[in-house]
């Protein structure tokens, strides 16, 4: 088998699908090396993208047509994705072991509802026979839904490969990843237990503030956030949401953290900037009430995902965790726009091998789990 595997995976945000192929190897004293040998981040059809952004940010009655169909464009997309990560690399299908690919979270649900019936589940488009159809390569897809059968919440995933790259002897240590939604994975330096679990929203309020009264898809360099001021009373009423006091494991998504939730806030006289300056602090000042009752010695932090391009939520974050180093990824020698894109590459090696994906500790299942489905080339 080939040593090279391939990631796919658009997040909350939906402004593109991030691809990265990675080498692997089991090291003899039991530590895994992970070398990124290719990454792209690969743009959605316009079209596609508002469509997806659209679905997240309210609730939509979708015929199952709509489902089947966008099982498909979403598949086609990824798979476009992938022949362009193969071609761009100089390598060919046959070099590449398996993708992995997360698809694109329609509704996430581990919970059920609490008031109406509805059984735990998730839901992730993107057909993986139809990636592996298109590719030439196999395809592992569909990752979360067998953790939530074991009663977990499927999510986050990545902690286990968070712990093999950046865990340390001695040193109480969290990576955050800061995507659409924020989520810690927690690495103890005594040898504890691997926990991780989301935090609640980090670009994908800001992201989805900004395009509706700029047209810019994301707030560049924080420069909206910076041109206002925080506004203590929305903050108040946005941070008494009970789902930040729900005990871990927890995840969630732009089905719960969207802007009909932020609107249902607002008085109706707030100005643009301040609102955006307000979402840039909820999303530091919930990761530090997380992460300080979580694991409150923490000493260093290291962020991965777009955010980490965000001064002033990098900077916010300094400030909600005064005495705490706050770092990219990048220091450790992992680029952070590719960490989860390398981590659904590792997930699919994982399930090629026949070894568990998930670690309960984070996700809450009834014990480890092969995850994915296998689509044969």
């Amino acid at each position: 088998m080939s040593d090279l595997f391939l990631g796919l995976i658009s997040g909350t945000s939906a402004d593109g699908i991030d691809a990265a192929i990675v080498r692997f190897d089991d090291r003899a004293d039991g530590t895994l090396a992970a070398q990124l040998v290719f990454g792209a981040t690969y743009p959605w059809d316009p079209a596609l993208a508002e469509r997806l952004v659209t679905l997240g940010q309210q609730t939509a009655l979708l015929t199952l047509d709509d489902v089947g169909d966008l099982d498909v464009r979403i598949a086609d997309a990824f798979a476009d994705a992938a022949n362009e990560a193969i071609r761009d690399a100089a390598l060919g299908p046959a070099d590449i072991a398996a993708i992995g690919s997360h698809g694109q979270t329609l509704r996430h649900r581990p919970n059920g509802r609490d008031h109406d019936g509805v059984a735990p589940f998730t839901l992730q488009l993107g057909d993986g026979a139809r990636i592996a159809e298109r590719t030439g390569v196999a395809t592992v897809a569909d990752f979360r839904r067998r953790d939530v059968a074991a009663g977990g919440h499927g999510a986050p995933l990545l902690p286990a490969l968070h712990a093999a790259l950046l865990r340390t002897p001695g040193e109480d240590r969290a990576v955050l990843n800061l995507g659409g939604i924020a989520n810690l994975t927690l690495l103890p330096g005594d040898g504890g237990a691997v926990r991780g679990f989301d935090t609640g929203p980090a670009n994908g309020l800001m992201d989805a503030w900004c395009l509706r009264h700029t047209g810019a898809a994301f707030d560049c360099g924080g420069a909206l956030a910076a041109a206002g001021r925080v506004d203590a009373a929305l903050l108040a009423r946005l941070r008494a949401e009970p789902w930040f006091a729900l005990p871990a494991p927890k995840s969630t998504g732009r089905d719960q953290f969207h802007l009909g939730w932020v609107e249902s806030a607002l008085r109706g006289d707030e100005t643009v900037a301040d609102v955006q300056a307000t979402l840039l602090a909820l999303s530091a000042t919930t990761i530090a009430d997380a992460l300080g009752a979580m694991q409150p010695r923490t000493a260093r932090l290291i962020g991965c995902g777009g955010g980490v391009h965000n001064p002033a939520l990098m900077r916010a974050l300094g400030e909600a965790m005064p005495g705490m180093v706050v770092e990219s990824s990048a220091l450790h020698g992992i680029d952070p726009d590719h960490m989860e894109a390398m981590g659904f590459a590792w997930l699919a090696r994982q399930t090629l091998l026949g070894r568990p994906g998930n670690l309960p500790s984070v996700t809450g299942a009834a014990g480890p789990r092969v995850l994915g489905v296998i689509h044969p080339a």
